[in-house]
């Protein structure tokens, strides 16, 4: 059974509303009838901000940089998306707002500091704050995704998740050579399979659990909607500087598209 998204006190938006009139929607979804049985999510696809929270304090370079979102993969998700006329979900506030791919309440959730960097915003975040970004961004992106999942599984429909990230090509003054990683933890069918296919590639440095690896206490996408499901599913990591332009998205959308057929053919509770 999945576990729930967590919920608040029901009066949390009546005591502080995070977002108003003229701000974006927490979950857009793209070929919400999509064929396939790949259902696509991507949790840092955006570096919005509400109006109400300001910029947090931090300064444009800081709110471009990967700390604020996954550069470079929304943009993939799309043609991913369109070439296997796959759903997509994606979630557009700043991973600073809140991290939709962190257990609430964590430290990374709502982070004070991001790879060496004050978020003064998220400074002494007062409890109905701090639920208000739970209960208008966090679980609205949850729960249309555990809708979709639902629906799917009652109509009886093959289905796998994939969650698609990106990651910087150096962290903590650290180069990362990886091109793609593949993450997973409790169940690594579609992982061991989409891994194989990459390294057929011949061309990809590809990392197995790298550069992060999936657990309860770091990830929340994975664990709620695939594991505690038992569906087959896998997240991705591209490294950014691969795909920062149209182009190389394009091609990396592509790439991606050509591959997951592939790999969910090997598995075989999920036809190709």
């Amino acid at each position: 059974m999945a576990r729930p998204v967590p919920e608040g006190p029901s009066d949390v938006t009546a005591t502080f509303s995070l977002l108003a009139a003229g701000d974006m929607p927490p979950v857009e979804v793209f070929n919400a009838d999509g064929e396939s049985a790949l259902l696509i999510v991507a949790d840092h696809a955006g570096n919005a901000f509400p109006r109400s929270v300001g910029n947090l304090g931090l300064d444009a370079v800081d709110r471009g940089r990967h700390i604020a979102w996954d550069l470079g993969i929304a943009g993939v998700c799309r043609i991913v998306s369109d070439l296997l006329h796959a759903t997509l979900i994606q979630q557009h506030y700043s991973r600073l707002v809140i991290d939709c791919n962190r257990p609430p309440g964590t430290a990374q959730s709502i982070p004070e500091v991001s790879d060496g960097t004050l978020v003064p915003g998220n400074r002494a975040l007062q409890g109905a704050a701090r639920l208000a970004r739970e209960g208008e961004i966090f679980r609205p992106y949850h729960a249309r995704i555990a809708a979709e999942l639902d629906r799917r599984q009652a109509a009886g429909r093959a289905l796998a998740l994939i969650a698609m990230h990106s990651f910087t090509p150096v962290f903590d003054r650290v180069k990362r050579p990886w091109d793609i990683g593949v993450l997973h933890h409790r169940d690594s069918r579609l992982a061991h399979a989409l891994l194989a296919v990459l390294r057929r590639q011949g061309d990809l440095i590809v990392g197995d659990n790298e550069p992060y690896d999936v657990s309860d206490a770091t990830d929340w996408t994975i664990p709620l909607h695939g594991e505690r499901r038992g569906i087959l599913h896998v997240g991705i990591e591209i490294r950014q500087d691969l795909i920062a332009g149209p182009d190389e998205q394009a091609a990396w959308g592509a790439r991606i598209a050509a591959l997951l057929p592939l790999a969910l053919a090997e598995c075989a509770e999920v036809a190709a």
